[in-house]
C-alpha cells in the first residue's frame, strides 16, 4: 500500500481491511478448525500445559500461536501448514519430556535447575545473583507467603519454573524484616518489634556475640550495614 493511501478517515481500511466481506463467513469455519485444532495439541502435550509452564512449554505455545495465527488471519494462507507444524510440535514437546523425565542431567540443561535462596534466615546472595532475583523481588514473595522477617524462613527455593517454594521456620528467630518500614513504618511498627541484637542488612545474617560494633563486618557477606533484628 502507498502512503498516500492511508488516511485516518478511512474506516473501512481501519476495521475490515482489505479482505472481501465473503471471507467473514469463512473465518467463523477457519476459527473453529484452529480452536478444535489448539484444544487437542493442548490436550496431547499433557495436563502440564495448562499449569505453570516450563521453557519448553512456554516455546510450545508460543510456537502454536505463531503457527495458527496465519491462517486465522489471511485469506490466502491454508490451514494445513498450521496443521503440520501443530502436529510437529505436539511430537517434539512429548519427546522432549520423555527425555528429560529420563535423564536428570538433560532436564537440568533443558529446564534449568533449582537454587536455595533463603537458608535458615539467612539470604544466599551468591544463588541471587545467579538466578538474578532481586532483594525486592524476593521480600514481594514472602510478604506475599504471610512472612515478615527472614527468621520465619527455614527455606525459600527458586524452583525452575519461576516459582518459589517455602519451608517455615518451626521456631521462628529474630531476623531481617521484609516490610517496607520506610513507606509503611506504622504497619511495620504494628507487625514486627525490635530487639536488642543486630542483623546484617545485606544478607540477614544475626550478629549475636559476633560484633563488637557496627562498623564489623558481616561473617557471612562480608557486608558493614547492620540495623537491629525483628521478631514478630
Amino acid at each position: 500500500m502507498e502512503p498516500e493511501q492511508l488516511k485516518l478517515t478511512d474506516f473501512q481500511r481501519i476495521l475490515v481491511g482489505e479482505i472481501p466481506a465473503s471471507f467473514f463467513v469463512e473465518l467463523i469455519f477457519r476459527a473453529f478448525i484452529i480452536y478444535i485444532l489448539l484444544i487437542v495439541a493442548m490436550r496431547l502435550m499433557g495436563k502440564r500445559m495448562s499449569a505453570q509452564i516450563s521453557r519448553n512449554e512456554m516455546a510450545a505455545v508460543v510456537s502454536l500461536a505463531a503457527a495458527v495465527g496465519i491462517p486465522l488471519m489471511n485469506p490466502d494462507r491454508g490451514i494445513l501448514p498450521a496443521l503440520v507444524i501443530t502436529v510437529v510440535i505436539v511430537f517434539f514437546t512429548n519427546y522432549i519430556a520423555r527425555l528429560t523425565a529420563r535423564n536428570e542431567r538433560f532436564e537440568s540443561m533443558t529446564q534449568d535447575d533449582y537454587g536455595v535462596l533463603v537458608v535458615d534466615g539467612v539470604l544466599n546472595l551468591a544463588v541471587m545473583e545467579r538466578t538474578r532475583v532481586t532483594r525486592e523481588r524476593l521480600f514481594a514473595q514472602l510478604r506475599m507467603l504471610n512472612k515478615n522477617h527472614l527468621g520465619m524462613v527455614k527455606r525459600l527455593y527458586f524452583e525452575a519454573n519461576g516459582m518459589f517454594s517455602l519451608v517455615e521456620e518451626p521456631d521462628p528467630r529474630p531476623g531481617l524484616a521484609v516490610l517496607p518500614a520506610d513507606i509503611d513504618p506504622e504497619f511495620a511498627k504494628l507487625k514486627l518489634k525490635k530487639i536488642d541484637v543486630y542483623v546484617c542488612k545485606s544478607c540477614g545474617k544475626l550478629a549475636e556475640g559476633m560484633i563488637s560494633s557496627t562498623r564489623s563486618k558481616c561473617p557471612n557477606c562480608k557486608a558493614i550495614a547492620w540495623e537491629y533484628a525483628v521478631e514478630a
